[in-house]
């Protein structure tokens, strides 16, 4: 998570955006202007503004922002193309930047897509200011780690804490159930 949200969107705290370096993609000019709108009635002036997920790339590639709010539909490369990209690419801080991703049609397949490509949020088009500021203060306040696992790399994909319902089904968390197992016995019998 970038440090300026999350220095200035702490659990107590007054919300400030003003200083947040936001880049926001839509191949939409419309579209682009409507969001940008949107987070500067917020105080969060849009320092990217960008047409392709080509463009974004470059600035990316050498400007780091704090929050990028991308479009899931456009020509060529597409929103979740970008985030993979993103969150791939090793630059840092951006590959850990918050993503929000908008889209007109929002069905199953693509929320799976969205959370598959490692963006933190996606909030159907169109949507109100108050439910974009919703998600910005919920991505600057999400503790959840960053994870790698085969070809996901991006935000922890489960929401809540403890475990999972029903029997253990993950190979090493079951080795790990059987080494603590074992060495616990293993414990009780050097006891005297």
């Amino acid at each position: 998570m970038s440090q300026v949200l999350a220095d200035t969107l702490r659990e107590s705290s007054v919300v400030n955006l003003t200083g947040a370096v936001t880049m926001v993609v839509d191949d939409s000019h419309f579209g682009l202007e409507i969001t940008s709108s949107a987070l500067l009635g917020f105080g969060i002036k849009t320092r990217y503004a960008c047409h392709s997920a080509a463009e974004a790339m470059e600035i990316l590639k050498d400007h780091p922002v704090d929050l990028l709010v991308v479009d899931s539909e456009m020509p060529d490369l597409d929103g979740y193309g970008l985030v993979r990209w993103l969150r791939r690419s090793g630059l840092d801080p951006n590959a850990f930047v918050p993503v929000i991703m908008t889209a007109a049609h929002v069905r199953r397949s693509k929320v799976i897509e969205a959370r598959d490509c490692g963006a933190n949020f996606i909030v159907t088009k169109p949507f109100s200011a108050t439910s974009l500021l919703e998600r910005i203060v919920w991505v600057a306040r999400d503790s959840r780690p960053f994870l790698e696992v085969g070809d996901y790399f991006g935000p922890d994909r489960r929401f809540r804490a403890g475990t999972a319902p029903g029997e253990e089904r993950r190979s090493d968390m079951i080795r790990k159930a059987r080494f603590d197992a074992e060495q616990a016995v293993s414990g009780e019998r050097a006891e005297p």
